[in-house]
């Protein structure tokens, strides 16, 4: 029987004894009314968005190209090509699409999220091909995904005498990156019902809990913040010794928890402790739930602190950097303020997916990584720009497993697992289950083709668990917090590019997109 029972054109069965009707016939379209077809429709909403996306981008090479130009350099040539050749793009997609749209299904709202993404990295990757630092295809795109995920690795070297508009656009991409993937995370993912984000949806569908009337007004209030804690950020390093150039540049890929520096040597070339802490504080803000902060501002700031999620992402930090810092204290005789800061400042680095290094923790001892890269995977908080497995889905993982466990013991007590209150059905808990299995998945599957293209273990392991969970550095000599990435095959780059792009659209939304089923009308 058909699921849907409306349909003139699906039969219907009749009750016995019945007569059966005959099935009802389509009304007559006039030849000179167009049908519209559902198999283009999701393809022209999606072009239409994407060709604002390429002017909005465009606008933004703008920035990057006028520095350059104050400065005297010629890269602004590069940005210059790359500006006209997005908005021609742009343009002629915005055209050709004019007209009524339809509306935001489930099916469009995979092929809007998943190709507006690519769209957008494929483009920004023109200045740095087009740019006097002349990279390949193949390290711009990577250059540019790692920048929009907010992920951190890098292939350029000699930041510390690049153009100052490069480094303003590797900035801007973590930037846009960050402010895309709030939104995502709160407006897209809680649709498409992806990895148990329909819980949020609920959340701020609930009337009772509805923090503003509108999707549009929330996403404005979340841009607003992420704006003023970007703000916030650059006066605050500004204060502590950065010039305007490099404070700014910081803030952008601090509360983005992107990890982009203008120095090689990330955060450690300044030899700052005072900018340490400044990062420190605005690397835990990004990592925390935006919606949470619009709360605080409505005068709700008992949700801020009543966050199960937030309680539990603050406890790990503590309870990680103690135990680093102690181990520093023993092990090679260090201060405890210095030791604690160290500590604490890698860790929320690490586990805030942010990848800044004030030291190369690797000679910290094998115990230490071994920390280090389980909290990579781990993440932070739902609702932040942070990326990896995220908080809210260990706590319902956990929250399942005692239940099943308590189950065993006591079979004929029925006990509903909740979250924040709000009960858990069967199939949030199998999202989130998927979610994980096909994080797992990934990370041993890109580890073996890593290791197949060439890699030792230990940098194809960390590699595939830094690009999925959008961290940046690795471990080893190669990709480690002292290295990067630029000397990679292309393989295994285009590799890592779509680890990536994985792990910032949580998997099914890329997915999906490989199943036939989804392109059946």
């Amino acid at each position: 029987m058909s699921d849907h029972p409306s349909d003139p054109y699906t039969p219907t069965l009749a009750p016995r004894g019945e007569r059966r009707a005959a099935p009802a016939r389509a009304p007559a379209v006039p030849r000179s009314t167009p049908v519209p077809s559902p198999g283009r429709a999701p393809f022209r909403l999606v072009a239409h968005a994407v060709g604002w996306l390429l002017l909005l981008l465009a606008g933004a090479m703008l920035l990057p190209m006028a520095v350059d130009l104050a400065d005297g350099h010629p890269d602004w040539k590069g940005f210059a090509g790359g500006t006209l050749v997005t908005a021609f793009v742009g343009t002629a997609l915005l055209l050709a699409t004019r007209g009524p749209l339809p509306p935001i299904d489930l099916r469009t709202g995979f092929l809007l999220t998943s190709l507006t993404w690519a769209a957008v990295a494929w483009f920004a990757a023109l200045p740095f091909e087009l740019g006097s630092i002349g990279l390949s295809t193949t390290d711009a795109v990577f250059e540019t995904v790692s920048g929009l995920t907010t992920t951190g690795a890098t292939v350029i070297t000699g930041l510390d005498t690049a153009p100052r508009g490069l480094l303003l656009w590797r900035s801007l991409l973590q930037f846009v990156g960050g402010a895309g993937i709030v939104l995502i995370g709160l407006v897209m993912l809680p649709f498409l019902r992806i990895g148990g984000m329909q819980l949020f949806r609920t959340e701020s569908s609930d009337k009772s809990d509805k923090l503003l009337p509108s999707t549009g007004a929330i996403a404005a209030r979340l841009l607003g913040i992420y704006v003023a804690l970007v703000g916030l950020c650059a006066l605050a390093l500004a204060a502590v010794g950065l010039d305007t150039f490099d404070a700014l540049n910081h803030a952008m890929t601090a509360v983005s928890t992107g990890g982009y520096s203008t120095r090689d040597a990330s955060i450690a070339a300044f030899a700052s402790p005072a900018v340490e802490w400044v990062l420190i504080i605005f690397m835990v803000l990004g990592a925390l739930p935006f919606m949470r902060y619009l709360a605080i501002l409505q005068g709700r700031g008992h949700l801020f602190w009543q966050d199960g999620q937030i309680r539990v992402f603050l406890a790990i930090v503590g309870l990680v950097a103690s135990a680093l810092a102690a181990w520093l204290v023993l092990a090679e005789g260090r201060s405890f303020h210095d030791a604690w800061r160290a500590a604490l400042f890698n860790t929320v680095s690490v586990i805030t997916t942010t990848g800044y290094a004030s030291e190369d923790y690797q000679l910290w001892g094998t115990p230490v990584l071994g920390l280090l890269l389980a909290i990579t995977v781990l993440g932070a908080c739902t609702g932040s720009t942070a990326g990896g497995i995220k908080i809210f889905r260990v706590q319902i993982l956990w929250t399942a497993s005692l239940l099943y466990v308590q189950s065993l013991i006591l079979p004929s007590r029925v006990v509903r697992p909740r979250y924040a209150g709000r009960p858990i059905d069967q199939e949030l808990i199998g999202s989130v289950l998927s979610f994980v299995f096909f994080f797992i998945g990934s990370w041993g599957v890109f580890s073996v083709v890593l290791s197949a293209l060439g890699l030792d273990l230990v940098t194809a392991v960390s590699g595939a668990a830094t690009a999925l969970a959008n961290v940046g550095p690795g471990l080893g000599p190669i990709i480690g917090p002292s290295g990067n990435f630029q000397t990679l095959s292309d393989p295994a780059k285009w590799v890592l590019v779509l680890a990536m792009l994985l792990g910032r659209l949580e998997f099914f939304t890329l997915l999906v997109l490989l199943h036939p089923a989804f392109w059946r009308r």
